[in-house]
């Protein structure tokens, strides 16, 4: 494992590529070697108590038969309803009805949802009592995007609050206020190396290290640079006659030798592909012992006359236009889904855009090159925001003398700005699918699920305020529970803890009235040939996981086999669509 780290220590990286197992096997390991050890999960689709069997939550829990080992699960929205209560409670019987009302509604958005959980986070990084309980604050991140957000958040705030800025998130900026120095307090700890090591986890894949390269200069820009390289599940070297195998080793040590000179001159470590999932204790302590001593022994036969995802692009293209929607967990491969189903969809003749709302998604990179009848878009934050910007500045602005646009660009300065703006671009998208295919690939599930509650907040704004004469309005919200307009697509991992956590969505989007039209089961080694002894102890494993996917979870659902080559470019895609 990791050693002489620092007091806080943050995994972080790309969706899927194996942070939290790392965070929980490294804290257990401190844990055993007397260390007392807070184990920090700032991911809104956290999933630490799946890998300890413990309901954790947003209070600190102690962890079974680890005596040294705690362990707090940030709670986006009990954290959010904590701040609520905090801001409103003191004034709750001072202010008239109207007024409170109008405060609460304020604090009903994704941006105080994001602001609560950002206060715990800072938190952590400077009670001097907690700081003192503790040898080691490990935190399990959120997917890159989210995390480098959260990461940037303690600096953007205390900018902002040194401007003065109060207008759009009254509420949120009232308690923001008194936390000034706490939030300076976060980036100085935050960018001292002794005190913090933040550690870049990646798979051996160029998508995946190209992604820790960038995140690697993104965190040195904002002044982390204390940083440690851990590629994980590397496939051992001796391919054993499986050309799978044989694959996989050539495509990841193509992937490795090809990074980037500043992410090569980083400390590295590597871990190797384990027979097992890993969760539970003894599948987290035996992380220390090498693969070649667990002697897996387990067989299989490949799962014959699984659905591929030709059959569910068939049953969406009958409506001939609409939206479709790969939502999962970080790592499952909602890009290469969708990147696949529009590249399928285009290919038919069908006029399709196909875009993102993932930070952290590329996917020209999986595209490849331009494909005809297909339009590729992103919704980038930035870009949206300075979009946004202009616009109130052009038009609100316009009629307003110098002092009164300066106190407008100073509201818009907010990085509360970001999520009216990102919504605004969302509506634009789900609007465009009454006209042909759009396909949109949504960024992890924590993240996609805030985007989804302002989408619900507008809804229900919109009802409220609405009059009879209106009554055929359509709202975003309305389109996204529509299955005739949209349809989503779940994506996940053959394995317990993405089965789990995709369940676990399942059920957030059937209480929004959005019923997921199919699985996709992606990455299957079962649904493969594969003789090599490890990857088969792993195809093993997927058995019942795929067919709780196929008995309890859904009507319609595709498995995808794992590839001998990377989906990427036009012919590959539509290669992974016919199975």
């Amino acid at each position: 494992m990791f050693t002489n780290l620092p007091k806080f220590v943050f995994f972080t990286g790309k969706g899927g590529v194996g942070k939290t197992s790392l965070a929980c096997a490294t804290s257990v390991n401190l844990a055993d070697a007397g260390k007392r050890v807070l184990l920090v999960s700032t991911d809104p689709a956290s999933n630490v108590g799946q890998v300890f069997d413990t309901k954790i939550g947003n209070h600190i829990t102690s962890i079974a038969n680890v005596p040294s080992l705690e362990a707090l699960e940030i709670d986006p929205e009990a954290a959010a309803e904590e701040y609520r209560e905090r801001i409103i409670g003191p004034i709750r019987n001072t202010l008239p009805e109207k007024a409170l009302a109008s405060i609460q509604e304020q604090l009903s958005g994704a941006c105080t949802t994001e602001i609560a959980a950002f206060d715990e986070f800072t938190a952590l990084l400077t009670d001097q009592a907690l700081i003192e309980r503790y040898d080691h604050i490990i935190f399990d991140t959120a997917p890159t995007g989210h995390t480098i957000r959260l990461l940037k958040l303690p600096g953007a705030w205390s900018g902002f609050l040194e401007t003065g800025g109060d207008a759009s998130c009254l509420g949120p900026l009232a308690g923001l206020e008194k936390q000034r120095e706490r939030y300076a307090a976060a980036v100085e700890s935050l960018s001292n190396a002794d005190l913090t090591r933040l550690i870049l986890v990646t798979r051996p894949r160029t998508s995946s290290l190209s992604e820790a390269a960038r995140t690697h200069r993104e965190l040195a820009d904002i002044g982390i640079q204390n940083q440690h390289l851990a590629i994980n599940g590397v496939m051992p070297e001796d391919a054993l006659g499986d050309p799978l195998a044989n694959s996989m080793i050539g495509r990841e040590g193509d992937a490795i030798n090809g990074i980037s000179t500043a992410l090569a001159s980083l400390p590295q470590t590597r871990f190797y592909l384990r027979p097992e999932n890993l969760v539970g204790l003894d599948a987290l302590r035996r992380m220390n012992q090498p693969v070649d001593a667990m002697h897996p022994e387990a067989t299989h036969n490949a799962i014959t006359h699984l659905p591929t995802l030709s059959h569910l692009v068939d049953a969406i293209e009958a409506d001939g236009k609409g939206l479709v929607m790969t939502m999962g967990k970080g790592g499952v491969g909602k890009t290469t889904i969708a990147a696949a189903v529009a590249v399928e969809l285009a290919a038919r003749g069908h006029d399709v855009l196909l875009t993102t709302t993932d930070p952290a998604a590329h996917l020209t990179e999986t595209l490849a090159g331009d494909i005809d009848n297909l339009e590729v878009s992103r919704i980038d934050p930035a870009v949206e925001t300075q979009v946004y910007r202009d616009h109130i500045m052009a038009t609100r602005g316009a009629s307003l003398d110098a002092q009164g646009r300066k106190m407008l660009e100073e509201d818009l300065r907010s990085p509360c700005t970001e999520e009216i703006a990102v919504f605004q671009a969302f509506s634009r998208v789900i609007r465009a699918a009454g006209r042909k295919f759009v396909v949109m690939d949504t960024a992890p599930t924590g993240h996609t699920l805030l985007l989804l509650d302002a989408t619900g907040s507008y809804h229900r704004d919109i009802l409220r305020h609405a009059s009879e004469t209106s009554a055929r309005m359509v709202t975003p919200m309305m389109r996204l529970q529509d299955p005739s307009q949209t349809k989503v697509l779940i994506v996940t991992l053959p394995e317990t803890t993405p089965v789990l956590e995709a369940a676990r969505l399942q059920d957030d989007l059937k209480r929004a009235e959005i019923t997921p039209y199919a699985w996709v089961v992606n990455a299957s080694l079962a649904a493969t040939e594969t003789t090599h002894p490890l990857l088969v102890a792993r195809a093993a494993t997927e058995a019942p996981e795929i067919k709780r996917v196929q008995e309890k979870l859904s009507l319609r659902y595709a498995v995808v086999p794992m590839l001998a080559e990377d989906p990427v470019g036009a012919c590959r895609l539509r290669a992974l669509v016919a199975g």
